[in-house]
């Protein structure tokens, strides 16, 4: 099986016409995803890459039946675009967009948290590699051909450690049931407490990798979870060993300003809350198959 996204899945591009998403539709067609349809505001009854194209998400869903989308929409205007999906009824919202200013992410969030309790979409970015289920779907910008169906779960906050482990795995012949990327920013649609409770329920996922950052608390919340509620395996890795104290690395919520922070202090927290933590980045795929080895979980192997 999978999380979030199968081959079932019906998807919605918001942003369609634009470079951007068009060139991330034809490759996420080309992995066998079911997108139905896309969403650029003034193009309604146009045709592009051989779907309909709609004014507004509600009109999209009303015709389509989606039950996902992604957004390619400009940072001023994303937010927007994400409460309307969530408006429209769509149940998983991936936003890649990176620069969404942190005030227009806290409206997303009370929205999500307040307005939209009877239909509760789910929120995975902004500022992200997006969702793969491999051979099923993808919701993402990701390069697909990295990726081997398996029963390894991976949840990053950095898109491209995403891409070295599921590399990494492929290369021991080991497969992913789905890979998330919740993104980098400092304020974000899920956590990962909120990918691992859904990976505990997968039957078909027999163990997972985290892959933390510097800065917020994340991580150590998720590691305490982890230890009273989960049956599998966890490996976890947190970057930025070398970051400098009140500097800003990479991603926007990649920033140590409190204790507990620091990429050692969270490597030590996963450690004492009985997680194996990967030694650097060049050993993901190697400390999930001594774990795998050790725990007897074969199952993990690619079907």
């Amino acid at each position: 099986m999978s999380i979030l996204i199968d081959e079932n899945s019906r998807v919605l591009v918001q942003g369609f016409t634009g470079d951007k998403g068009t060139f991330h539709a034809k490759e996420m067609i080309a992995c066998g995803t079911k997108v139905v349809g896309g969403v650029t505001p003034g193009k309604g009854g146009a045709t592009h890459l051989g779907l309909p194209v709609f004014n507004t998400v509600k009109e999209a869903v009303r015709a389509t039946n989606a039950t996902c989308s992604i957004t390619f929409v400009a940072p001023a205007f994303c937010a927007d675009a994400i409460m309307e999906a969530a408006d429209a009824g769509v149940q998983l919202v991936c936003s890649i967009t990176d620069g969404i200013p942190a005030q227009d992410m806290m409206r997303v969030k009370r929205y999500l948290l307040r307005y939209n309790r009877e239909r509760r979409t789910l929120m995975v970015g902004p500022n992200c590699a997006g969702i793969i289920s491999p051979g099923k779907a993808m919701l993402g910008i990701m390069p697909s051909n990295i990726y081997k169906q398996g029963s390894v779960g991976i949840v990053s906050r950095s898109g491209t450690l995403g891409y070295e482990a599921a590399a990494q795995l492929k290369e021991l012949g080991l497969g992913v049931s789905t890979s998330v990327g919740i993104g980098g920013d400092p304020i974000n649609g899920s956590s990962f407490l909120d990918h691992l409770i859904l990976f505990e329920q997968d039957p078909e996922t027999q163990a997972v990798m985290m892959i933390g950052e510097i800065g917020g608390p994340q991580e150590a919340e998720a590691a305490a979870w982890i230890k009273k509620n989960m049956t599998k395996p966890v490996v976890g890795y947190v970057a930025g060993l070398t970051a400098p104290k009140g500097r800003r690395m990479g991603h926007a919520g990649a920033i140590i300003s409190a204790t507990g922070d620091s990429a050692a202090e969270k490597a030590e927290i996963m450690k004492s809350y009985g997680l194996t933590v990967a030694p650097s980045p060049s050993e993901l795929g190697a400390t999930m198959a001594k774990v795998l080895a050790e725990k007897g979980v074969a199952a993990a192997t690619a079907h």
